[in-house]
């Protein structure tokens, strides 16, 4: 298998960031949802966020990477037999989880870092505030940070949906694509 995309298939690059973003985002997205039930004595209670932060800025550098791949590699072709509307909104779907992606992250990163605190990511380094104490912002952070997750969970259903679609129903190539195969 190929390390870049090529006009045909997916290279290796491309298909282990898509799969370990997915991975992330969806783990991210059940420890969040986990942990906001935790009480003050359980010991997940600051394990839990500790470890979520980390790996939402982890998450962040690894979308950063995936945007200037991206940028550098050639895009595989639509596949003979995809309709129009098909490739048009597998475009606009794409497009929207990144920004979705995005906003989550740097929403979660001011709710964590609206006290002027910085984050420590694993132990290995600091992400430092950029805002200072600015009062009320881990309030509409965490408003935008909860919306826009359920939004990139509705959305890669509807994406994944689609490549079964593709699979089952259609028969071709697209998700056989994304497993380098």
């Amino acid at each position: 298998m190929q390390i870049r995309n090529t006009s045909a298939d997916y290279g290796l690059v491309t298909i282990v960031n898509h799969w370990v973003v997915a991975l992330a985002v969806f783990g991210l997205f059940g420890l969040g949802f986990w942990m906001v039930d935790l009480s003050y004595y359980d010991d997940w209670y600051r394990r839990g966020p500790d470890v979520h932060r980390s790996v939402g800025i982890l998450l962040f550098l690894l979308m950063l990477f995936r945007v200037v791949w991206r940028a550098v590699n050639v895009s595989p072709d639509p596949l003979d037999g995809h309709k129009r509307w098909e490739i048009r909104s597998a475009h606009a779907a794409h497009l929207l989880l990144y920004v979705l992606i995005f906003v989550a992250m740097v929403s979660g990163y001011l709710i964590s870092t609206a006290d002027g605190s910085s984050i420590s990511v694993f132990g290995w380094f600091e992400v430092p505030s950029v805002t200072g104490q600015i009062k009320g912002m881990e309030d509409t952070a965490g408003t935008v940070h909860y919306w826009s997750t359920w939004a990139i969970v509705g959305l890669a259903a509807i994406h994944a949906a689609g490549a079964f679609k593709h699979h089952l129903l259609d028969r071709d190539r697209t998700l056989r694509r994304m497993l380098g195969k």
